[in-house]
C-alpha cells in the first residue's frame, strides 16, 4: 500500500473512532438510566455498548498501525503508546497515546471483570469519561484539517451529543436533590 493510502486510512479511521466512541459513551450513560423498550430490551443496548466498544478499539488498532507504517510523518508505535515521548506533535500524539491506553484499560478490565472486584471495575470504567475528551482534543489538535471544515462540525457534534446525553443522564438526579423529601 503506497504512503498516500495509508494516510487517508489513518485519517479515516481516527475519524470514525471519534464517532464510534462518542456512541459507545452515549449507550454507556443511557445503561444505568435502565432505558429500554419491549421491542428493545437492556440487554440489548448493553450488547450494542459492548460490540461498538470493541469496534471502536479494533478501528483504533488500525489507526495506530496505518500511521505508524506511514512514512508521511514520523511516528513510531512507542509514540502512540507511550504519552509525550514522540518528536512529533507531542502533545496531540500523547493525548491520543493516553485515550488509546485508556481504552486499553477498560478492554482489559472489562474482559477481567467477572474475576476482579466490581468496585475496581467501576471504578476503572469511570476513565471511559476522561478516554473521550482526551480523544476528542487529540483528533482536533493533531489532524491537518481537524481544526477547520467539516472534521471540525464532526467534533463539534460529537462534543454536543455527549453533552447532551450528560445533561440528560444527571438532570432526574438534580431534580430529586432539590425535591423535599417527606417525612
Amino acid at each position: 500500500m503506497d504512503e498516500i493510502n495509508l494516510w487517508y486510512v489513518a485519517r479515516a479511521t481516527g475519524m470514525v473512532s471519534l464517532l464510534l466512541l462518542t456512541g459507545t459513551v452515549l449507550l454507556g450513560i443511557m445503561g444505568p438510566m435502565k432505558v429500554g423498550t419491549v421491542t428493545w430490551p437492556r440487554f440489548a443496548l448493553a450488547g450494542l455498548h459492548r460490540n461498538i466498544s470493541l469496534l471502536t478499539l479494533a478501528l483504533v488498532m488500525v489507526h495506530v498501525v496505518s500511521i505508524a507504517v506511514d512514512e508521511y510523518v514520523p511516528i513510531t508505535f512507542v509514540d502512540a503508546v507511550v504519552p509525550f515521548v514522540s518528536a512529533f506533535e507531542p502533545l496531540w500524539l500523547g493525548l491520543g497515546a493516553i485515550a488509546f491506553d485508556l481504552m486499553l484499560a477498560l478492554l482489559i478490565t472489562s474482559l477481567l471483570r467477572p474475576r476482579i472486584n466490581p468496585r475496581l471495575w467501576r471504578s476503572v470504567h469511570w476513565f471511559a469519561y476522561i478516554c473521550w475528551p482526551v480523544a476528542l482534543a487529540h483528533t482536533i489538535g493533531i489532524g491537518t484539517d481537524a481544526a477547520a471544515g467539516w472534521p471540525l462540525v464532526v467534533s463539534v457534534l460529537c462534543a454536543m451529543a455527549v453533552v447532551a446525553g450528560a445533561v440528560w443522564r444527571v438532570t432526574p438526579r438534580l431534580k430529586s436533590l432539590k425535591t423535599p423529601q417527606a417525612s
